[in-house]
């Protein structure tokens, strides 16, 4: 019986500092932020668009705008794997 009660006690502080973890992480957002996530999403974020950051997608559409007024082609194969093969990239 003894064993189960020391159980018991430490299965109570862990739960005890894990809620009180949880609960200091989420303080800035629950308290100060009126609720709202900080925004990650990259093409949203105005600081990481102050520094020249963009995302990937966006960074790759204007590289392929770039190429094809370059006058090339741009790849049209229909997967990855005959890219990096070299099929298009002639």
């Amino acid at each position: 019986m003894d064993i189960l009660n020391k159980v018991m006690e430490i299965f109570l502080a862990a739960l005890i500092f894990l809620a009180l973890a949880l609960f200091l992480m989420c303080f800035n957002i629950i308290f100060r932020k009126n609720g709202k996530f900080p925004d990650s999403e990259i093409g949203h974020n105005q600081e990481l668009r102050k520094r020249g950051i963009v995302c990937a997608k966006e960074d790759e559409l204007k590289l392929w705008k770039k190429n094809r007024r370059n006058g090339e082609s741009g790849c049209t194969a229909s997967s990855c794997a005959d890219c990096t093969s070299g099929n298009c990239l002639k």
